[in-house]
């Protein structure tokens, strides 16, 4: 009883100090939150959610209002319901300049749009700890393509995009050495990194545009400009101290820090008036073809700019104090700094930003890079924002909406006159926030979703580690209310949303199986068989309800490698087959229909061991099943593979 009410009672003092007592909405969900969420048993969402795994590397996909999770889309992990990372055909996407990286840290997820709106094509998403960036198809909800990022040490500041897709960016986490080098951490001089990665427009495919090399700070998040500011990007930094270690104090003893404003169209021009310099590095690019089949270039030599060779590129706007989020409103005037340990929340001016540079309104230089007067460039601070405000994202009718983390509550503020005209209280602890549609130039607006760390006491406890939530508030009044709490997968740094009518009618059924050209396909249950080459057994395997073709496979040797080839036969949708056998050191395959997928499995023992459907396809799934021999090396035992025989 004592400890809960010093729980509330710190509650109130954070609410005092981040702004005078809350007059926002009262804790918990208004009486008709049910039947704003409640989507009726055979109804569609309005909205899909893709929401970052964080540290299980994955995408999730969630139906909104309802908080139904539908989808776990795997990226930087291996995931064995799908065999992602586990089949022939996607093991090479986890490829790095390291070697094989099945894991990292997935944070940003963002939408590929034209002309500032969504456009339902791709979503691509950062890993943190290599650093990459991975693109997503969204006819299939599929990883089709991942590039890693040379010259980086953590890829957080990513993969924000500009206004019509044309590049992806990243910037380094932790400032290294650059290039990299055997040197003492202290006293030792750090660089960063932007990377600017094109894109294609009609593939989507990716490849490094260029790089530019920056001083040794940590950048933390990335938007880019909209209308007017479309060919700018702005990066937000902190630890301009350069320290390296203790950060948590080392990194707080100035009172700004800054915003990075890039111009990226003027680089562009630099690269192609030959400013660039390349740099020898080493880094993966993994894509699909067009067979589904992943395969790896090593690539090396990027162009990197040096701002001292290219004046104008790059300016600093001082925006106190260690700032997170750095949002762009839709107009593309308004740039939003949300710094964790600041008092205000500081809006900056483009057009302001603008006329700055025009006049030379500079503080002073660092490492060629101007940095403009904090007041020539800040168009207003918005007052008692709360403590630890984030991130800003805006609802397209004037308003924008921020994460304040210490104080757990979203407020929400008028853009123009920078004043709080509600907020309301989380649970616990928000992080980012999302309003779908709300990093682009027309907002769907109409909910928020936040994003929480904490949920002690929200749901069963489930031992030392409780799931993570989203909670979801109604922003179509005057004031926020809350209508959802929802439990989320992994860690969900951020999230997107768009309306279901743009990629719903897009999805794709099935494979057609006349169109599938993989190398190891067969489209006929007479075309199975067994070859042997060497010591590398292919089975060439049909799958449909209820039986494999071949189910009884001899011949097979031990420390032979066999490569199961797994093409379903099936032409409707929904029907996928697994497949799994038994001493497998990787994982299954789930085969879609018309699809074909290969499993590499090296038996370490004699015996007869059972293969089956991990997937329930039919009344007679559970009969879906065979059988493979394994004799002793240099037995002679000769090949022979049926069914119904």
């Amino acid at each position: 009883m004592g400890a809960t009410r010093f729980s509330a009672g710190l509650t109130s003092l954070l609410l005092m100090l981040a702004g005078g007592c809350s007059k926002g909405t009262p804790i918990g969900a208004s009486a008709d939150a049910a039947s704003k969420v409640y989507v009726a048993p055979g109804q569609y969402d309005e909205l899909y959610a893709f929401m970052s795994g964080g540290f299980s590397g994955n995408v999730t996909v969630y139906g909104l209002p309802s908080g139904r999770l539908l989808q776990q889309i795997p990226v930087f992990s291996q995931y064995p319901e799908k065999g992602y990372g586990y089949s022939e055909e996607t093991k090479a996407l986890l490829n790095t300049s390291f070697g094989f990286v099945p894991w990292d840290d997935a944070h940003h997820p963002q939408l590929s749009t034209t002309a500032g709106e969504q456009d339902g094509r791709w979503l691509f998403i950062n890993g943190n700890n290599t650093p990459r960036i991975a693109r997503l198809d969204l006819t299939r909800f599929e990883t089709d393509e991942t590039i890693e990022i040379p010259n980086s040490g953590g890829g957080h500041a990513s993969p924000f995009l500009t206004e019509n897709t044309e590049y992806v960016v990243s910037a380094t986490r932790f400032s290294v050495p650059t290039p990299q080098a055997d040197v003492p951490i202290e006293g030792s001089k750090f660089g960063g990194m932007l990377t600017f990665v094109k894109v294609d427009k009609a593939s989507g495919h990716m490849s490094v545009g260029f790089q530019i090399h920056m001083p040794g700070f940590d950048y933390d998040l990335s938007r880019s400009g909209k209308g007017p500011s479309h060919g700018w990007s702005f990066f937000s930094s902190y630890n301009t101290e350069e320290a390296k270690t203790l950060l948590e104090r080392n990194a707080s003893q100035k009172d700004k820090d800054f915003i990075a404003a890039v111009n990226w169209k003027q680089a562009e021009q630099c690269v192609a008036d030959g400013k660039a310099k390349p740099w020898p590095t080493r880094y993966a690019h993994n894509l699909r073809d067009v067979n589904g089949i992943a395969r790896t270039e090593m690539l090396a030599d990027e162009p990197v700019l040096e701002p001292k060779d290219c004046p104008g590129i790059v300016y600093f706007l001082p925006t106190p104090k260690s700032p997170h989020g750095v949002d762009v409103d839709p107009s593309g005037e308004y740039i939003v700094g949300g710094g964790k340990l600041a008092t205000v929340l500081p809006v900056h001016s483009f057009s302001k930003m603008q006329k700055a540079i025009a006049d030379k309104a500079f503080e002073t230089e660092i490492d060629g890079i101007p940095v403009l007067k904090y007041e020539a460039v800040n168009a207003c601070e918005v007052q008692k924002p709360g403590l630890g405000p984030l991130h800003t994202e805006f609802d397209g009718k004037g308003f924008a909406y921020t994460s304040v983390f210490l104080s757990s509550e979203i407020i929400k503020w008028d853009l123009k006159k920078c004043v709080v005209v509600d907020r309301v209280p989380t649970y616990y602890s928000i992080g980012h926030l999302m309003i779908p549609g709300g990093d682009t130039r027309k907002p769907y607006g109409k909910y928020v979703v936040a994003l929480n760390k904490i949920t002690k006491d929200r749901y069963l406890p489930t031992g030392p580690d409780l799931t993570q939530s989203a909670q979801l508030y109604d922003i179509s009044g005057d004031k926020m209310k809350l209508l959802l709490d929802f439990p989320t997968t992994g860690e969900p740094h951020y999230a997107q949303a768009i309306p279901a009518g743009k990629i719903r009618d897009q999805q794709l059924k099935t494979f057609a199986l006349a169109e599938n050209h993989h190398p190891q396909a067969i489209k006929t249950e007479k075309d199975a068989k067994v070859v042997r080459e060497g010591n590398k057994v292919h089975v060439y395997m049909t799958a449909i309800r209820s039986h494999f073709m071949p189910d009884n496979i001899e011949g097979v040797q031990v420390g032979d490698e066999v490569y199961f080839h797994i093409t379903n036969l099936e032409q409707d949708w929904d029907v996928p087959h697994g497949f799994a056998v038994m001493g497998a050191l990787n994982g299954e395959l789930l085969v879609m229909p018309g699809q074909t997928l290969t499993l590499a499995w090296k038996p370490d023992r004699a015996g007869i061991f059972p293969f089956y459907c991990t997937d329930f396809c039919s009344a007679l799934h559970q009969e879906m099943q065979g059988y493979i021999r394994v004799s002793p090396k240099g037995s002679g035992t000769k090949v022979l593979f049926n069914t119904g025989q």
